[in-house]
């Protein structure tokens, strides 16, 4: 049996420390998207804004309904409206926030499995990495550069290509 170890690289910044002028502003427009969160069950509102190569910002937050699988969260609301109105221009970086009706979030919130396999295969279809940052109400903010580093091990397509065996 042979151990192998993963390491992912986590940019993390104090509350006082300051981000750069990109980072601060993507998360300003994650906080105005929270004003669309739609989350009467959970009260748990999440912003997202995607930055694009055009200078685009596209900005999401979660909707949710009563039969829970029907709705869906910030960070893919904001990538599938980015797609599906400017196709083909690639996203730079995804900015995450989010506020609870119930209590205080103080640690960044991190997209859902579901969200990073299709921040993957966004990353994977315009062959360039994106950052993520990630923040809540109060408290520390973290980064990442690449999915990867969200989702290590991560499912690409190729292992759904058949192989000829003749």
């Amino acid at each position: 049996m042979n151990v192998k170890s993963i390491t992912i690289n986590i940019e993390e910044y104090g509350a006082d420390e300051a981000l750069s002028n990109a980072d601060s502003a993507l998360l300003a427009k994650a906080e105005e998207a929270l004003k669309g969160s739609y989350a009467p069950y959970s009260e748990f509102h999440v912003g997202a804004a995607v930055k694009l190569a055009n200078g685009e910002t596209v900005l999401g937050s979660n909707q949710e309904n009563a039969a829970y699988p029907s709705g869906m969260c910030a960070e893919r609301v904001a990538l599938f409206h980015a797609q599906s109105t400017f196709p083909g221009v690639p996203v730079l970086a995804v900015a995450i926030t989010a506020r609870s009706d119930r209590f205080t979030t103080t640690y960044p919130v991190t997209p859902c499995g579901a969200c990073r396999q299709v921040m993957a295969e966004v990353e994977k279809g315009q062959k360039e990495v994106i950052r993520v940052v990630m923040r809540g109400d109060e408290g520390i903010t973290q980064a990442v550069v690449g999915i990867d580093q969200l989702l290590p091990m991560l499912f690409h397509e190729e292992k759904l290509k058949k192989v000829n065996h003749l």
